[in-house]
């Protein structure tokens, strides 16, 4: 890659207080901003990039690297995510070369991949895969995918590490051949089809998480909507549904029950997904702008809230963990293990203050096995399910 494929993205943030209350964020220092810094870009033609600078908060990578179709809305999306980390304290790497049919964006991209190890990949406070498609949905195991092993080691480290994770829109249309993958996008969903671009309603499931809280309880947009190869509400805290009834699914509908996002917590990481996005007039959409910066801050670990994507089966399994043969850790496992059902159940019959009274007598049950970690999660349980009370 030339040298003048590298540009700078990196600009100052004015200063600003906590976001929405949750957690007390770095205040970064002012910085003399040239012209082009305040237009979100800092262009270095000819040179090679310009180091980070020490007035951003955190730094942000943006993959649009395609081996398949390539989605028009990855340019303006990632043109959006540079502008939202000028204005609120981010920087921001592209990694998106030339591939073959694919222009890329070789006046933003990195030289060189920057899935080499877990260890550099850290620098990172979250990765967003902006519909990097690799046309491995035809399962073909030689088929190249987005991430060779040597990259998707990498990433998986990273993940592990603790890092962040945010898929946009067609992030669930790569990969097919790494069940690891999907089991980070969400539940093993995958893009399975679309129905011609139409308005629809989606309704925010969960009001309190960061990311949704900006939204009304009805979103009516017009997008491209994804039926998904299956419900991955089992294994994630959803955010938004898609209601089918306004809207024509088409042949891959998944009926009345069709999460569009969601988020949770995957091997230490963290991990957030929209399905919507697909049209370009998204990037330039005030409001769809503020869901996905929520989605940013919140795999990147600078803001909190609404139960933080926890899920019961995530509890449960911090509870399972514990298990160490004493009669004291079955006694109270048991009988937390009750509390948790009893809690879903009610969650599940649209009983959230019912739940929310059981899991805290689950949390006290939990203070006897002095675990911090599963007294926290079950308190996640119970600001989610406050929250749902609304």
């Amino acid at each position: 890659m030339s040298p003048i494929a590298t540009y700078s993205t990196r600009c100052g943030a004015p200063e600003r207080s906590t976001r929405r209350g949750e957690r007390p964020m770095k205040q970064p220092a002012k910085l003399a901003v040239t012209g082009l810094c305040a237009a979100g870009l800092t262009l270095g033609l000819g040179i090679a990039a310009a180091p980070a600078q020490a007035d951003d908060d955190y730094e942000v990578l943006v993959v649009g690297e395609t081996l398949g179709f390539r989605h028009s809305h990855i340019d303006d999306t990632t043109n959006a995510i540079i502008a939202l980390g000028a204005e609120h304290g981010f920087a921001v790497d592209v990694w998106d070369p030339p591939q073959g049919n694919s222009p890329g964006q070789p006046a933003l991209t990195l030289p060189t991949s920057p899935f080499t190890t877990a260890d550099d990949l850290s620098k990172y406070a979250t990765i967003i895969f902006a519909s990097p498609v690799d046309a491995t949905n035809n399962l073909d195991p030689t088929r190249p995918r987005l991430l060779n092993d040597t990259e998707l080691a990498a990433f998986q480290g990273y993940i592990r590490g603790g890092g962040g994770y945010v898929g946009l829109h067609a992030a669930t249309d790569s990969m097919h051949t790494v069940p690891w993958y999907s089991e980070l996008t969400g539940g093993s969903a995958r893009f399975r089809n679309h129905p011609a671009q139409q308005t629809a309603t989606m309704r925010v499931e969960s009001p309190t998480h960061p990311s949704t809280e900006m939204l009304p309880t009805e979103w009516v947009r017009f997008d491209e909507w994804y039926n998904f190869t299956t419900n991955p509400r089992d294994d994630v805290h959803v955010l938004l549904t898609l209601d089918e009834s306004t809207y024509n699914p088409g042949s891959g509908a998944m009926g009345a029950d069709h999460p569009i996002a969601w988020c949770h917590n995957f091997e230490g990481g963290r991990s957030w997904y929209e399905g919507a996005g697909h049209v370009d007039a998204a990037w330039s959409d005030p409001l769809f702008l503020s869901h996905i910066l929520g989605g940013i801050e919140w795999t990147a670990g600078v803001v909190e809230g609404g139960g933080d994507c926890v899920t019961f089966g995530e509890v449960g399994g911090v509870l399972d963990g514990l298990a160490d043969g004493s009669m004291r850790a079955q006694m109270l496992g048991g009988d937390m293990s009750e509390y948790l059902a009893d809690a879903e159940a009610a969650a599940d019959a649209g009983d959230h203050a019912g739940a929310a009274a059981i899991l805290r007598q689950a949390q006290g049950k939990a203070h006897g096995l002095q675990d911090d970690v599963l007294v926290a999660k079950i308190g996640d349980l119970i600001e989610w399910q406050v929250g749902l009370t609304g």
